[in-house]
């Protein structure tokens, strides 16, 4: 079985130093990889967003299931792209890959399902926002919506670190 994992990073890494272990898995392609990777798989020089050029890659080099991880393809909808051109791949389609992209997509989700979350607003105005944190105090938790790369959210612990 030939697998391509999408990405750069250490998730990425992860996922093919555990795919590696199986018998059924004959090569292991990664795109773009990363030098750790390479050690362990085919590194191709293609990004993950241009998912033309990784379509392309996939039929010509025949490979059975695409493996994806970082969250920017995902939202761009390359497992939408993959299953029009009846390929294989591990990815929610765009609509689903929303819930990690957009918090407050996810929030107002969970809410309509009736799924636990804490509760929240959602803000486009600055002022209003700081008038909701004085009103809420700390320690409050303060999100960025859309793609942040685990990096969009502060705890924080006192107003002045919320403001």
């Amino acid at each position: 079985m030939k697998i391509l994992v999408v990405g750069r990073g250490g998730r990425e890494h992860s996922v093919v130093e555990h795919i590696r272990k199986s018998d059924r898995v004959t090569e292991i392609y990664a795109a773009p990889g990363n030098a750790g990777i390479e050690r362990h798989a085919t590194c191709v020089p293609i990004d993950e967003m241009n998912i033309d050029e990784l379509v392309t890659f996939v039929k010509e080099t025949e490979i059975d299931l695409t493996i994806v991880g970082p969250e920017n393809p995902l939202n761009a909808g390359i497992a939408d792209a993959f299953i029009a051109e009846g390929l294989k791949i591990f990815a929610p389609q765009k609509s689903a890959a929303l819930l990690e992209g957009s918090k407050d997509f996810a929030k107002q989700f969970m809410v309509k399902y009736g799924i636990p979350t804490a509760a929240y607003e959602t803000f486009t105005d600055a002022e209003t926002a700081k008038q909701y944190v004085q009103e809420q105090g700390a320690p409050i938790v303060i999100k960025a919506d859309g793609l942040a790369e685990g990096k969009g959210v502060i705890v924080a612990e006192t107003i002045e670190q919320a403001l």
